[in-house]
């Protein structure tokens, strides 16, 4: 049974690879063909305003973009804390991928201290380079160790605190990311409500003039601490009782 198990994950871990590294280049080739549309000289900050439908366009290509990573870990996972785990782990091969094929065919990021516009949902998220491909490491490392640990003979999943742990971790590095835009756009438009800030007119008109300042790097530590505290946590327990039962 476990000769099976193992090669139905390795089965799975090669296909998983082999479809975010893909969705790796799909993504950096959208972003050459913006950045040669509206960055012929090279990325910086403060970002070109684009129209309306290119906006929208872009926010629904990230929202297509997580259905489909969603979509791996459903299909893949037997429960709930494998398919958690195969869509981490697609998520992070596709963000490291993403920036390997980027350098690779336009030589950008120059340095891993570049910053980079991450997400744009709710708002935008900025941040080095670094930061990301370092939470995307500690993804595949807990996303690695929930399969090992999922063997039918261990049985292993994680546990309330864990995930309240992980999740803590990772709502405070979203912050980390958030923070310098969000408080420059409520600085810029301090008397409008900071809940109509979001999917406003105003937050585009201010994605055109912000230039990043300040990477909360204590925000950032205390998050990615958190995860992994929450990874070692269960790795740590689950390597625990499986050398009771070897006993």
């Amino acid at each position: 049974m476990g000769n099976k198990f193992n090669l139905h994950i390795y089965r799975l871990l090669s296909l998983i690879t082999l479809f975010s590294v893909a969705m790796g280049m799909l993504e950096s080739s959208v972003v050459i063909y913006l950045r040669e549309l509206y960055y012929p000289g090279g990325f910086h900050f403060p970002v070109r305003a684009t129209s309306y439908t290119v906006a929208v366009t872009e926010l629904l290509r990230e929202l297509a973009t997580m259905v489909m990573l969603l979509t791996i870990g459903m299909v893949a996972g037997r429960n709930k804390h494998e398919r958690f785990a195969w869509f981490i782990y697609s998520f992070a091969i596709w963000d490291i991928f993403y920036y390997i094929f980027l350098y690779l065919m336009i030589g950008w990021p120059a340095s891993l201290m570049d910053w980079d516009i991450l997400f744009l949902l709710p708002i935008m998220w900025t941040g080095p380079v670094w930061a990301p491909l370092l939470l995307s490491t500690m993804m595949i490392i807990l996303a690695v160790c929930i399969l090992f640990f999922s063997n039918p003979n261990r049985n292993a999943h994680l546990k309330l605190m864990e995930w309240i742990i992980l999740i803590t971790g990772s709502i405070v590095v979203v912050i980390g990311f958030c923070k310098d835009f969000y408080i420059s756009m409520t600085t810029l438009y301090p008397l409008i409500p900071a809940t109509k800030l979001f999917f406003s007119k105003q937050t585009g008109e201010y994605a055109a003039k912000y230039v990043p300042k300040n990477f909360d790097l204590r925000v950032f530590a205390i998050g990615s601490a958190l995860i992994f505290t929450g990874i070692c946590i269960f790795m740590l327990r689950n390597a625990k009782k499986s050398e009771i039962r070897m006993d």
